[in-house]
């Protein structure tokens, strides 16, 4: 798998960060100061300093243990930081909860696809969208033309989400039934639907064949380019990471130890030895 977007100029943002140049007349969509987390007294991730430009691809890669899902978790707000601050479109996060997290435009996807096998595709997707379904309590009670406009609009939404990965046809297959990659990419379809500025996919193409995986990675750019958002994600399939994100983040024991376009991170005697491996090493 050769294909690989086109490099991209890094810019600095106030701080010590980079993102793209074509995002740099617009504040980061996120911005980690010095974020870091403690359990008892074993530190998790320390010192994490890292921008996203508002149409940027980024990944963050490591060895198993790294810290990557634990900043997922920061991000989003399944723990609280230590310390440091996390801005959100220039909003510090440091009150919010994971709900509030979303409402304000981050959401994600999981390590464990997490689907309620049971409903159907679009059900799935319409929980998504409860940040945008706008009727009270007696409307759905009674059904009254407030709820059936409200549904009528979800069930169009739906379908256009879905049509993104070419599973519209399957909107009434029950989700547990569908194909490992046909979940993955519900799960993200669904995240999709409450409108994030900034996407995280944790491992989107865990258990995707090569033909899959060439697959997402250009939906991943498709979203992109679609709906103008940013996306940061975990990955251990180098291919995918190399070939898509314009920056990458290497952790390393909960610390950053190198960040990057592609090219340098391949090219980085740190990475090379603390995470592809040493040169000549057997």
């Amino acid at each position: 798998m050769n294909k690989r977007l086109p490099p991209v100029k890094l810019v600095p943002v106030p701080s010590t960060n980079l993102i793209p140049e074509r995002d740099a007349g617009s504040p980061p969509i996120l911005e980690c100061r010095h974020l870091g987390i403690d359990f008892g007294g074993l530190t998790a991730v320390s010192d994490f300093d890292m921008a996203i430009g508002r149409t940027e691809i980024a990944g963050l890669i490591g060895p198993n243990g790294a810290g990557k899902t634990t900043v997922f978790n920061l991000l989003t707000k399944v723990y609280q930081p230590t310390r440091g601050s996390i801005l959100l479109n220039g909003q510090e996060t440091s009150r919010m909860t994971t709900v509030q997290v979303n409402r304000a435009g981050i959401a994600r996807t999981f390590q464990n696809i997490r689907l309620f096998d049971n409903l159907t595709v679009e059900d799935n997707v319409k929980l998504g969208l409860h940040n945008h379904i706008n009727y009270g309590m007696w409307s759905g009670i009674f059904r009254l033309p407030k709820y059936w406009k409200e549904e009528k609009a979800a069930h169009e939404r739906s379908l256009d989400l879905l049509s993104i990965f070419e599973m519209a046809d399957l909107a009434n297959v029950k989700a547990g039934s569908l194909p490992y990659g046909a979940q993955r990419r519900l799960e993200i379809v669904r995240a999709l639907a409450t409108g994030p500025s900034l996407l995280l996919l944790d491992e989107p193409a865990a258990g995707m064949n090569p033909s899959e995986t060439a697959e997402l990675m250009d939906n991943i750019v498709k979203i992109r380019d679609t709906f103008q958002i940013a996306i940061l994600l975990i990955e251990h399939d180098m291919n995918l990471v190399m070939g898509i994100c314009e920056t990458i983040c290497v952790l390393n024991f909960g610390q950053i130890i190198a960040k990057g376009t592609p090219e340098q991170i391949t090219n980085n005697p740190v990475v090379i030895e603390a995470y592809l491996g040493k040169k000549g090493e057997e």
